[in-house]
């Protein structure tokens, strides 16, 4: 009967340990990243003892020891997608994990809000950890801003036009043409036009003038049936700075330009031209691809890197550790690769995954357990009772 205690009191403590594990999952109801675990309890037997069924015959007949706490699987169910604010909270859509580094040891996570740290690295918000990023070499190393925050500005070399310039008009000018120099300068042209069609017809004299209206270049526009004539199609011109190198940039007509009467309204404009100023880092996103794109305030962009996935061949045996962190150091390698490839799940930006408690689930193992600790309570008083019983009658003989 103290056997039974024993017994009793294995019960006790396994369920005990389970309802451990269970308190934890519904405690982490609202925990980003949060996988739960599955309580798993495991019989145990310690002797065997010989009976003797018949002349000659002995079978070994087993005495149960009681329960133990084996362990508690994790559920890698996906939990939901909530979206987010934060452009670099990012979450995995599918299989995987986000790759983290921790000083020299390698964590990982399904979901995190990242950001700018002061080193420049894109780091967790709430453990400092950073995020990793995959190199050509199919290895993962931290995302680094280095040399990123800044984006150099580039001069302007071509001017590009489109639309009509009405052989009817007298004249016309295009105002605020603003052109880079090499240093990101800004300097605000305008373009006049006059006709020059007693010498040649479809002839347009063109002067380009500097912020201060002072012409730094003149040069000739022909037309030939509406067409710009091939070789006098564009206009080179040179503008100086004291705080610039001089900037020498073309003014292009050859593409989509016309010269057909329209009156006196002309629609002729710039469409396009080269050359901006030096841009700061103004914001940053992760495309579908899982490459972290960069913004900058002269309206360029840049890229970063692909976030490194992991997927691992035995996600169980994977360690929680807190903060939605994941320990593989007793896990295989992982296979690295990038959003959405090679099997691997989607990284999704300015979202975060939710827990993947599912409440109806634990309060059905809550029930279970209680009943197998009540269960378990009841040997242990029945064994006692017993026991108390035997004691009484030895008293009383």
């Amino acid at each position: 009967m103290l056997d039974s205690i024993y017994i009793g009191m294995s019960g006790l403590t396994a369920y005990s340990k389970g309802l451990q594990t269970i308190s934890n999952n519904v405690a982490n109801l609202n925990t980003p990243g949060f996988k739960t675990s599955t309580p798993r309890f495991a019989d145990m037997y310690y002797g065997d003892r010989f009976t003797q069924y018949a002349p000659g015959r002995s079978d070994p007949t087993q005495f149960g020891s009681g329960v133990e706490y084996g362990y508690a699987s994790l559920n890698l169910a996906q939990g939901d997608l909530r979206a987010s604010s934060g452009p670099l909270d990012l979450a995995i859509k599918g299989d995987g994990f986000l790759t983290l580094l921790d000083g020299n040891t390698t964590r990982y996570a399904r979901t995190g809000q990242f950001a700018a740290d002061d080193n420049g690295y894109i780091a967790d918000k709430a453990t400092g950890l950073k995020l990793m990023q995959l190199t050509a070499s199919g290895t993962p190393a931290p995302i680094s801003l280095a040399g990123k925050q800044i984006s150099p500005p580039s001069a302007t070399t071509t001017i590009t036009f489109t639309d009509n310039l009405s052989s009817g008009s007298t004249d016309f000018s295009i105002p605020n043409v603003d052109v880079y120099d090499a240093n990101g300068g800004k300097h605000t042209l305008s373009i006049a036009f006059e006709p020059d069609s007693s010498v040649i017809p479809g002839r347009w004299k063109v002067t380009v003038y500097d912020e201060n209206k002072l012409p730094i270049q003149e040069g000739t526009l022909q037309f030939n049936g509406g067409i710009p004539e091939p070789g006098n199609d564009t206009i080179d011109f040179t503008l100086t700075s004291a705080s610039a190198p001089p900037l020498t940039a073309k003014l292009d007509f050859s593409s989509g330009v016309t010269g057909f009467s329209a009156g006196s309204s002309s629609t002729l404009r710039v469409a396009k031209k080269d050359g901006y100023a030096v841009g700061t880092l103004s914001s940053m996103n992760v495309d579908e691809d899982g490459q972290i794109m960069l913004q900058y305030s002269n309206g360029q962009t840049d890229h970063l890197g692909e976030v490194a996935v992991a997927r691992f061949s035995d996600p169980q045996r994977l360690k929680q550790m807190g903060n939605g962190l994941f320990d593989a150091s007793h896990a295989p390698a992982p296979q690295y690769g990038i959003s959405s490839h090679d099997g691997l799940g989607q990284v999704i930006a300015a979202s975060t995954e939710a827990s993947n408690v599912d409440l109806s689930t634990e309060f059905g193992q809550l029930i279970l357990i209680q009943r197998g600790f009540q269960a378990s309570s009841q040997v242990v008083t029945t064994a006692n009772e017993m026991i108390m019983q035997l004691f009484q009658m030895r008293g009383q003989g």
